[in-house]
């Protein structure tokens, strides 16, 4: 069923009420979407706080924002790499001990399509353990900010995945066997999508108040794949990149800015352009395979999370 409550234009900016005295959390926001929706927030009087991998790209990024916004625009960047859980966990203390309050994280950064099977430096296979394992560790260390702001944690997913196996493949999450570009980042995404749905469940049988939402931006402009992408792969995207299949990074963010603003957003639902195959157009909730949402696996996935991560949460994902 097609999602008509923001109307035909979808949701967009234009909703958003003055953001003054709320803080926003943006994992990869020196480009791209993550940059774009650092853009839109700043312009309605959020402070945003980016965590990014490059110190040089993060100077850039502020400098532009204060250009353009005026050098009151409250914007910073903390360092943070999050193929390196030891970095993560410096970056979550270090805004735990400078940020006094998150209205919403928004766990935006991503590698894609990497060519060749690699491994961070805790062992993982690298969109593994950049997508999700990064994220999940970040969101555990800042969820008690979160509540204490009643706020929300943001995923960006990918429609890619429903392009792999559509499950978790535990018995070789690392690929050592037939590691395929596409598979792997698929069932990055899809883990991800898992964790935030598992989280949802979690929340709620724990009587805590944080909000988890799911988004996708479509077919954007950004330079994920330019960036970790095979020569093939980046060779069709530049072609692709340049027709009506794709819109905009601004366009992008719009999902994500929504999920981390609007009230009233249904939780277990994926959204995002609800266009031409869900990949452009006005934005609101898209469709959800079953297999994001299968209980017994997403259990899984999360006690193995923790197990690999070393990282407990101490929630519960059954209602008592």
């Amino acid at each position: 069923m097609k999602d008509t409550r923001f109307g035909p234009d979808g949701w967009t900016p234009e909703r958003l009420p003055s953001l003054e005295g709320r803080t926003c959390v943006i994992t990869g926001a020196n480009a791209g979407t993550g940059f774009q929706a650092a853009r839109i927030l700043l312009s309605k009087g959020a402070t945003v706080v980016m965590l990014n991998r490059s110190a040089e790209r993060s100077t850039a990024a502020v400098k532009a924002l204060e250009d353009e916004f005026g050098a009151g625009a409250d914007v910073r960047f903390v360092r943070m790499d999050l193929a390196e859980l030891a970095s993560v966990r410096s970056a979550a203390g270090e805004v735990l001990g400078t940020v006094p309050r998150i209205d919403a994280l928004i766990c935006n950064a991503a590698i894609a399509q990497v060519p060749a099977r690699k491994l961070t430096v805790d062992g993982f296979e690298s969109q593994l353990g950049t997508n999700h394992y990064g994220h999940f560790v970040l969101c555990g260390m800042l969820f008690d900010r979160i509540e204490e702001s009643k706020g929300r944690i943001v995923v960006v997913a990918s429609l890619g995945y429903r392009m792999g196996l559509r499950t978790i493949r535990f018995d070789d999450m690392n690929w050592d066997r037939n590691y395929g570009a596409n598979a792997a980042y698929s069932q990055s995404k899809l883990a991800q999508m898992m964790f935030a749905y598992e989280l949802q469940d979690r929340v709620k049988a724990a009587g805590r108040s944080v909000k988890v939402y799911v988004c996708h931006p479509g077919a954007s402009a950004t330079s994920i794949i330019s960036k970790s992408g095979g020569l093939v792969t980046r060779a069709l995207w530049f072609v692709m990149s340049r027709s009506p299949m794709v819109q905009s990074a601004e366009k992008g963010a719009f999902p994500e800015v929504m999920c981390a603003t609007e009230d009233g957003l249904e939780q277990r639902a994926l959204h995002g352009p609800t266009g031409r195959m869900e990949m452009v157009g006005p934005v609101g909730r898209g469709s959800l395979e079953p297999c994001a949402c299968d209980k017994a696996v997403m259990e899984r996935l999360w006690a193995r999370s923790e197990k690999e991560t070393g990282f407990s949460w101490g929630l519960s994902g059954r209602s008592r």
